[in-house]
C-alpha cells in the first residue's frame, strides 16, 4: 500500500491504511530500486554528464526519501511502540543505505568527471548549484577517505542514526512519565480557573478526580507562571529539568556523551578540528571564530540589560513579601506580576481574545494580503489523528500550491515543541510536471475545555505566525530539483522566514484583525493592543541571554576536542557560566532532553536563531518603512526568498531584496537593547 497510487486527493497519504508491519518490505523495495538506478549511473558506457548522472542520482532518491519522511514524521507526531520500533530498526538501515551511496568509488568518479569537465556557462543558476551541491556532499560526508577511515566513518554514522532515535523515545516517555495529582484545591492558589479546568479533565481523563499536571508545556508554563505554593513550583520545575537525568531506562546522560563523542570523531575522520568546524564551514558564517564572536557580541550587548532586569525582579519580590533569593522556579511567578504591574497586562487579560480558530484565520489572512493565498478546509483528506485539520492552499488565481496540515494539541504520542516538516516536497520532474508540496504545521496549545475553546497565549499565537513562516518557504517553493526546495536552505539561513512573520504580532493592524473576544465578539480594545506593544520588550534582555545560553552551549558540545569522558552537570555549569543570570539550581541539565541538538538538525547550528533574527529584523525594517502590508514588499520576498529555496547562496538571494547586507542595529533596537 505504501508504494501505490494512494487515490487520494492530491495524492494525500491516506494515513488511515498506514500499517507499521508495511515499512519494512517498502523500504526494502525501494533500497532496492535506488541502487538499480545508482548501478545505471554508473555502469552506462555514455560519457558522465549533468543529466545522466546528477540529475539521475537527485531523482533516485525522491520515493525513499518520502517514505522516510512518513515513518520519522509519525514517530514524532503520532508515536506508538510498533511505530517506534520500525524507526529503531530502519534509522541505521537508512544510514548504511546512504553511505553505500556516497562512499561508492564509482559513483563519485562520474560525479568528480562531471564536477571537474562540465561547462558551467551552459547550466543554469539552479543546475549550476545542484552541481556544486552534490559534489561537496559527497566529499564532506567521506567520499575521499581512504578504504580504512570508511569503514570507521560508517560505523559512526550508523550508531548515531540509532542513537538520535533513542534519545527522542527517551525524551518523550520522561515527558509522559510524570504526572502531578493535585485533590486540594488551595495547593493550587493563584491559578487561573481556566487552567484550573483544563487539569480538571486531565485528571478525569486518567479517572482521577482533582487536578492533574503534566510536562507538556501548556500545563507545565501556567502551573510555574501563577501556582502561588512555591513548593509545587520547584517540584514541576525540577520534573521537568531533570529529564534524562533520572536513574531509570530512560536516562540519557550516557547517549548524549556518545552522540557528541562520535560527532567528534566524525568531524576529525573528515579533516575538520572540531565538529562545529565541520557543520559551518557549510553555513552563513563560514567558521566558528565567526560564530563565537557573534555570540560574544550579542552578549556583550544584552547581559547588562539581564542583569539588571533580574535586580528589578527580585526587589519586586522582596516588596511582594519574599523573604529568599530567587531561584529558576521562581522567575516566571514574579515576572508576570510585575508586568501587570507595570504594564497592567498578563495572558489571562489577552487570552480570551485569542481563540485559536480566530487566529488561525487571522494568520491564514496574513498570507492573503501578503502572498495572495487561499486557504480552504478539506475534510475527505486522511490524517494521522482526529485533531488534525488539513487544508488545500490556492493563490490568486486558483492555482494549487499546497496542501497544508495543521495539528495543535499535545497527546502521549507526540514529542513537545512545535515544527514544520514536510510529506512531499515540491520539485518539478522530468517531464515538468510541478509536484506542490504538502506541508504539516505540528504544535503543542493549550486544549480546548468542555467550557471554552482553545484560548492562546500571545507566546503562542507568535509560535504559530512563526511556524507558518517555514510553512511559507516550503509552500511557496519554485524548484527544479527537491535536494534545493523550500526549507532545503543553509541552517543559519531556514529561519528567516519564520522569524520575519513573528513581527506582525506586534503591529496594531494585525491584531486589530485577529484578537476577538471569543464569547462577546468584540474587538480587542485598543487599550489593550497598546499594552501588548508596549510590553513587547519587557524582559527582553533576560530572554535574549536565555536564548544565547542554548547556542554558547550547543557551540561548547560541538568545539569538543577531547573524549568525551567528563560529568555532564559540571560541563553544563562552565559552558553556561558567562550567561548565568538566575543562580544555578543544582542537579539539573538542559543538554539531556536538548532535542534540538541532540535529535533535530541543529547541532552546531543553535546560533542560527540569533543569526536569523538579524536577518528578519533587518528585513522587517523594509516592510515598516513601506508598510506591514505592502504587496510589493512580500512580493520581492517571496521571489527572492521564498521561492528560491537553496538554489543561490543565501547572502546573495538576501542581497536581491534587500539591497544591502545586514545590520545587527536594527535587532538591538527592536529588542530596546541600545
Amino acid at each position: 500500500m505504501l508504494l501505490a497510487d494512494f487515490n487520494t486527493p492530491y495524492n494525500a497519504i491516506p494515513f488511515n491504511k498506514v500499517i507499521p508491519e508495511d515499512f519494512r518490505p517498502a523500504f526494502d523495495t525501494l533500497f532496492q530500486e535506488t541502487r538499480n538506478t545508482i548501478n545505471s549511473i554508473i555502469e552506462t558506457t555514455k560519457t558522465p554528464t549533468f543529466e545522466n548522472t546528477i540529475v539521475k542520482l537527485e531523482c533516485s532518491g525522491s520515493k525513499l526519501g518520502r517514505l522516510a519522511g512518513l515513518l520519522f514524521n509519525l514517530n514524532v507526531a503520532e508515536t506508538n511502540p510498533q511505530i517506534q520500533s520500525v524507526a529503531r530498526e530502519i534509522s541505521p538501515m537508512l544510514s548504511e543505505f546512504q553511505n553505500d551511496i556516497i562512499l561508492n568509488e564509482a559513483l563519485f568518479a562520474k560525479i568528480k568527471s562531471v564536477f571537474e569537465l562540465t561547462d558551467r556557462s551552459k547550466l543554469n543558476t539552479e543546475d549550476k548549484r545542484l552541481l556544486e551541491k552534490t559534489y561537496n556532499d559527497f566529499v564532506r560526508n567521506g567520499a575521499n577517505l581512504a578504504e580504512s577511515k570508511k569503514t570507521t566513518y560508517r560505523e559512526i554514522t550508523k550508531e548515531l542514526s540509532t542513537l538520535a532515535v533513542d534519545f527522542d523515545e527517551n525524551v518523550l516517555a520522561e515527558t509522559n512519565d510524570y504526572f502531578l495529582h493535585i485533590t486540594d484545591k488551595e495547593k493550587l492558589s493563584g491559578i487561573p480557573e481556566d487552567i484550573l479546568l483544563a487539569a480538571e479533565e486531565e485528571a478525569k481523563d486518567r479517572k482521577l478526580t482533582g487536578w492533574g499536571f503534566t510536562l507538556q508545556f501548556p500545563s507545565f508554563g501556567p502551573f510555574l507562571k501563577y501556582a502561588e505554593n512555591r513548593a509545587l513550583r520547584k517540584e514541576m520545575y525540577m520534573a521537568y529539568n531533570t529529564r534524562g537525568l533520572k536513574e531509570n531506562s530512560h536516562n540519557t546522560i550516557e547517549i548524549v556523551k556518545r552522540i557528541a563523542e562520535l560527532r567528534r570523531q566524525k568531524a576529525t575522520i573528515l579533516g575538520f578540528k572540531t565538529y562545529a568546524d565541520f557543520v559551518i564551514s557549510n553555513q552563513m558564517a563560514e567558521n566558528t571564530n565567526a560564530v563565537s564572536a557573534f555570540l560574544d557580541k550579542l552578549l556583550l550587548a544584552s547581559k547588562p540589560f539581564a542583569v539588571k532586569e533580574y535586580d528589578e525582579l527580585q526587589q519586586f519580590a522582596n516588596r511582594s513579601g519574599a523573604d529568599f533569593k530567587l531561584e529558576a522556579w521562581d522567575w516566571s511567578f514574579y515576572a508576570e506580576k510585575l508586568k501587570k504591574e507595570k504594564f497592567d497586562i498578563d495572558d489571562e487579560i489577552t487570552r480570551p481574545y485569542f481563540q485559536l480558530e480566530k487566529v488561525e484565520a487571522g494568520v491564514f489572512g496574513l498570507a492573503t494580503t501578503l502572498y495572495g493565498l487561499n486557504f480552504k478546509e478539506n475534510k475527505n483528506i486522511p490524517v494521522y489523528n482526529a485533531d488534525v485539520k488539513v487544508f488545500e492552499v490556492f493563490d490568486e488565481t486558483g492555482k494549487f500550491i499546497s496542501l497544508l496540515y495543521m495539528d495543535y494539541f499535545p497527546r502521549k504520542g507526540k514529542k513537545g515543541g512545535a515544527w514544520m516538516t514536510e510529506y512531499q516536497q515540491q520539485h518539478i520532474t522530468s517531464t515538468g510536471e510541478d509536484i506542490r508540496p504538502q506541508v504539516s504545521l505540528v504544535f503543542n496549545f493549550s486544549k480546548p475545555t468542555s467550557q471554552k475553546p482553545s484560548l492562546l497565549t500571545f507566546t503562542e499565537v507568535t509560535t504559530m505566525l512563526h511556524e507558518f513562516g517555514h510553512a511559507l518557504h516550503g509552500m511557496l517553493s519554485n524548484c527544479t530539483y527537491e535536494e534545493l526546495a523550500g526549507t532545503n536552505v543553509y541552517r543559519d539561513f531556514v529561519e528567516l522566514p519564520s522569524q520575519l512573520m513573528e513581527n506582525w504580532a506586534e503591529q496594531k493592524e494585525w491584531l486589530d484583525q485577529v484578537a476577538v473576544h471569543y464569547k462577546s465578539g468584540e474587538k480587542i480594545p485598543q487599550e489593550i493592543v497598546q499594552k501588548i506593544i508596549d510590553s513587547k520588550n519587557f524582559q527582553s534582555g533576560y530572554f535574549f541571554v536565555r536564548q544565547l545560553s542554548f547556542g554558547i552551549t550547543d557551540m561548547k558540545w560541538h568545539t569538543l576536542t577531547e573524549p568525551v569522558n567528563f560529568d555532564i552537570l559540571d560541563f553544563e555549569r562552565e559552558a553556561m557560566a558567562s550567561t548565568q543570570i538566575i543562580p544555578r539550581v543544582e542537579g539539573i541539565a538542559m543538554s539531556t532532553a536538548f532535542s534540538h541538538i541532540f535529535s533535530g538538525g541543529y547541532a552546531a547550528g543553535y546560533y542560527s536563531y540569533k543569526w536569523a533574527e538579524v536577518l528578519d529584523a533587518d528585513a522587517f525594517s523594509v516592510f515598516k518603512e513601506k508598510g506591514i502590508f505592502n504587496k510589493e514588499v512580500a512580493a520581492s520576498f517571496r521571489e527572492n526568498i521564498l521561492s528560491k529555496g537553496g538554489t543561490e547562496h543565501p547572502m546573495e538571494l538576501y542581497l536581491k531584496f534587500r539591497g544591502q547586507k545586514p545590520s545587527i542595529e536594527p535587532l538591538l533596537e527592536r529588542s530596546g537593547l541600545k
